[in-house]
């Protein structure tokens, strides 16, 4: 499992509050934490201030409390605690998957289950309603697939013509035919 783990592990940006108003990044790797700033400022004083970085290895930015605290500042305590757990080794491989394994996997549970795992997070709510999941599922659960109603599904969306009662297809073929 671990070969699914490219080397950043997680990413993000932002402006540290003010009174400073810096630009920060954020990067988790698999071997280290790194910390990088960039001075915004008005000031003469500032304006020769060079980018600053600070890079910790995960065993390091556990016990580093002045970094974890400037983490919290900027980024808040929600990425904070993500980070730590990224350096605990607890990393959320369900998420990592390709979009294709996860469709494959997806389509085998029930339409519930899709329900509630499209609401664990943004990647798998876009995977829970995509084309290619409901085009499996209709697949699996209808004995035959028209080219015409293949079309059908492609224009409406292959979630919309899975939910669509049957009358209501057949009157939409027949409007195409015409």
């Amino acid at each position: 499992m671990a070969s699914l783990l490219q080397e950043v592990l997680f990413e993000t940006r932002g402006q540290a509050p003010a009174p400073s108003k810096d630009f920060c990044q954020l990067l988790v790797t698999r071997r280290q934490v790194i910390f990088r700033w960039w001075k915004i400022s008005l000031r003469n004083e500032s304006r020769e201030s060079r980018p600053g970085a600070t890079y910790a290895s995960h065993e390091d930015f556990l016990q580093n409390s002045s970094l974890q605290i400037q983490i919290a500042i900027v980024f808040g305590a929600n990425i904070l605690e993500h980070v730590f757990n990224l350096c605990q080794g607890k990393y959320d491989l369900l998420e990592r998957l390709p979009v294709a394994l996860l469709v494959y996997i997806i389509s085998f549970l029930d339409l519930e289950d899709i329900a509630r795992l499209s609401q664990v997070s943004r990647k798998l709510k876009m995977v829970c309603n995509s084309n290619a999941l409901w085009e499996n599922i209709v697949k699996n659960l209808c004995d035959t697939i028209t080219p015409e109603m293949k079309e059908l599904a492609q224009e409406i969306g292959w979630k919309q013509f899975f939910f669509t009662n049957k009358l209501q297809l057949q009157v939409q073929l027949r409007r195409r035919r015409q």
